[in-house]
């Protein structure tokens, strides 16, 4: 692995130079970024996929609904759709992908939408919703097209971006030099016990800028919740971790270590049916994972998924496929250590309230 890294490199150094000369185009104003008259956050990292953003947007939307009138803006990565479109309860993942769905089934009354040229976007959603007061963006670092009022990168614990490369090397999207644009920095999927020395050295080896914050968050693991309507769970998880299940681990997203982590020691034994990040699901792959479940022996086992995952398997063509198997989805949250939780909420609920402004129709 680490030859072919090697081998890959000079592509590497020259997608990155691509890459930069970009967004040395927008530095220099050669291509223009849109700037709109309501604050806009954007959310995104510098690595392909895996560090969290769907959780953060999310807790984003709980710190920011109940105060002010918002909206949440994805490319709608997977869906088989294109252009604007304005979730609804009848959206499925297939129309604006399973993030944005995701999103909408859990806060209802927040408007989402989905759109891959992001300054489209956010003007169809003012068209729509004029009186919006906060527009998050999914995934939108890279999107020099909007310039946001406040920028947040993630950043995995178990795998800074100061400690990898540029692709195919490593998983970064552009050089790290790009974070100086964050105003943000967040290490998420920590230890749930952070020591202050290890904070300390975190934040030695991303050494921020002086306009940077960094914040440290962590995963809250929510109890199993069956996938079909009518199958109820009564138990939390700590059943199935206390009779010593035996649990098919089925994903298709990014980054599945800090799961498979977690999960270990608390059951008898995990199999893992793995795809790729936001697979399109069918029919012959839910039987084959009929047929891998049936083939672990013991009595006392389910099948556990992603949320994210579920979502795409909620889709009514594969209720029949599904109907027999205890199948269950684990929901996640996050939130942050010590102090940084009251720190974090305070700069988000500051920047939008000191950026209201009158007019957000048009962009400048």
């Amino acid at each position: 692995m680490k030859f072919i890294r090697i081998l890959a490199f000079p592509l590497s150094l020259l997608y990155g130079a691509i890459v930069a000369f970009r967004n040395k185009l927008y530095d220099w104003k050669v291509l223009t970024s849109k700037q709109f008259d309501l604050p806009v956050i954007s959310v995104g990292n510098l690595c392909v996929g895996g560090t969290g953003k769907t959780p953060h947007i999310e807790y984003l939307i709980r710190l920011l609904k109940s105060e002010f009138y918002i909206a949440a803006l994805s490319r709608g990565y997977g869906r088989k759709s294109s252009g604007f479109i304005l979730a609804d309860t009848q959206s499925t993942a297939a129309d604006i992908g399973d993030e944005p769905l995701q999103f909408k089934r859990k806060f209802n009354n927040v408007r989402v939408a989905v759109d891959a040229k992001r300054v489209h976007g956010i003007k169809e959603l003012l068209k729509n919703y004029p009186s919006l007061q906060c527009i998050l963006l999914d995934d939108a670092f890279q999107h020099r097209a909007v310039m946001p009022g406040l920028s947040i990168v993630l950043t995995d614990y178990s795998k800074l971006y100061v400690n990898d490369l540029i692709v195919p090397s490593g998983t970064l999207r552009e050089f790290k030099s790009g974070i100086s644009r964050a105003e943000i920095i967040i290490v998420t999927k920590c230890p749930t016990i952070l020591l202050p020395i290890e904070r300390k050295r975190l934040i030695s080896e991303l050494k921020p800028l002086p306009h940077q914050k960094v914040y440290f968050s962590y995963i809250k693991y929510g109890d199993f919740q069956p996938i079909s309507s009518d199958m109820k769970n009564p138990f939390p998880k700590e059943f199935y971790f206390e009779r010593n299940y035996s649990i098919l681990l089925l994903t298709g997203i990014a980054n599945t270590s800090s799961l498979e982590y977690y999960l270990k020691d608390k059951v008898k034994n995990v199999e893992r049916a793995k795809y790729a990040d936001h697979h399109s699901y069918t029919v012959n792959d839910i039987n084959a994972i009929k047929k891998i479940f049936n083939n672990i022996a013991p009595a006392n086992k389910i099948i556990l998924t992603t949320e994210k995952d579920a979502m795409r398997l909620k889709s009514p063509q594969f209720s029949d496929a599904l109907k027999d198997l205890p199948v269950f989805y684990m929901p996640i949250e996050i939130d942050f250590h010590d102090k940084d939780k009251e720190l974090f909420n305070e700069q988000i609920i500051h920047y939008v309230r000191t950026n209201q402004k009158n007019s957000s129709l048009h962009s400048k």
